[in-house]
């Protein structure tokens, strides 16, 4: 019995580092720009502040919940940017929970009259690991107190929490209307075992574009901001050896509103059935007012689960604010404009 016991638990614990072995995912990957790349830390030339919450198969009786917060700022004296990220990552029965907090840092190079160049860096420190008092294993070993779930199975006592410090850079080329860029996270591979074993998370490699295709030519630019305009965007992602992923999503803007829609999936691979290996169709829908973005997104997964699990819903928030005017005495060079965005308010190019 108690040779079983372990097993299960071990296995259980395979299965759950084999869903987990890739990081969490935002399809309004642009609005989430310090999780994207640390090279956007300070690229705006304000201060930012940005939010964004994911629940993935809501209809389920466990739905994957993730959250994202993030601060960065612009010095300008010093061409750097500085930020701030947390996540948090919930799944499943056993109270899976998975904590992150990092310092960003981004310099910024002005390579010519529109091109910048932006690379940065990310430290972090996390931890993860799972409720025990919510494990029901059925061993006949366990009991109840104040409606919890102990067990007496000493093998259990192994699960825990583990704590782990995380490393990644990036880099970013842009001008006011295209900008692509490299991330490469988890460059130290952590250790995420629960049960004192060894089980790294690979590294994820991030490669991403995206452009501002005016659809207004000719007019004046003190009323570019009236125009419509599209912004077509692509990212490619992998993750160790079995884990790579594209999505694409392009936006229709007439602000302060924009729509649109995505893709995620690999065109290029067949699974065992020979079909596509499709992931999901994105509807994604945004509000720009005068220093806050709002944007909503569902997903339309093409797995088997797409009728039952209520695919994701996604929600960001994105505020820019400055707490100061720009100092005349500040030297244009350090005005690290332009800055890309997906919107085109006025006077936001300066």
């Amino acid at each position: 019995m108690q040779l079983k016991i372990t097993v299960a638990v071990f296995f259980g614990m395979a299965v759950l580092f084999s869903v987990r072995a890739q990081d969490i995912q935002f399809s309004q990957y642009y609005n989430s720009p310090l999780y994207l790349n640390p090279g956007f830390a300070g690229i705006t030339p304000q201060q930012r502040v940005v939010f964004n919450h994911r629940v993935q198969w809501p209809n389920l009786p466990q739905a994957f919940a993730t959250y994202a917060a993030s601060y960065d700022i612009f010095v300008d004296e010093l061409r750097s940017g500085f930020g701030i990220l947390l996540t948090n990552d919930r799944m499943g029965s056993a109270g899976w929970n998975s904590t992150t907090a990092g310092l960003q840092y981004s310099y910024k190079v002005r390579l010519s009259e529109k091109w910048v160049f932006s690379p940065g860096l990310y430290f972090g420190y996390g931890t993860n690991g799972i409720d025990r008092s919510r494990l029901r294993l059925g061993d006949g070993l366990e009991f109840e107190r104040d409606g919890q779930y102990y067990s007496i199975d000493p093998d259990q006592d192994r699960l825990g929490r583990q704590n782990f410090f995380d490393f990644g850079s990036g880099a970013l080329f842009y001008t006011r209307v295209f900008w692509f860029g490299a991330a490469f996270h988890h460059m130290n591979r952590p250790n995420l075992s629960l049960i004192g074993d060894e089980s790294r998370l690979p590294m994820k490699q991030t490669y991403h574009m995206g452009w501002r295709i005016s659809l207004a030519d000719g007019v004046p630019r003190s009323a570019a901001y009236r125009v419509s305009y599209l912004t077509p965007s692509v990212m490619f992602r992998r993750q160790g050896p079995s884990f790579s992923q594209f999505d694409f999503s392009i936006n229709y803007h007439i602000d302060p509103v924009s729509v649109g829609f995505g893709y995620r999936g690999k065109l290029w691979e067949r699974n065992v059935a020979n079909l596509m290996q499709n992931d999901a169709i994105i509807m994604q829908l945004g509000l720009y007012m005068k220093n806050l973005t709002i944007g909503y997104s569902y997903d339309f997964t093409f797995s088997e689960l797409q009728t039952t699990s209520g695919g994701a819903h996604e929600i960001s928030l994105i505020y820019e604010f400055s707490t100061k005017p720009v100092q005349r005495s500040v030297k244009q060079k350090y005005r690290m404009i332009p800055c890309p965005t997906f919107n085109s308010r006025e006077g936001f190019w300066n």
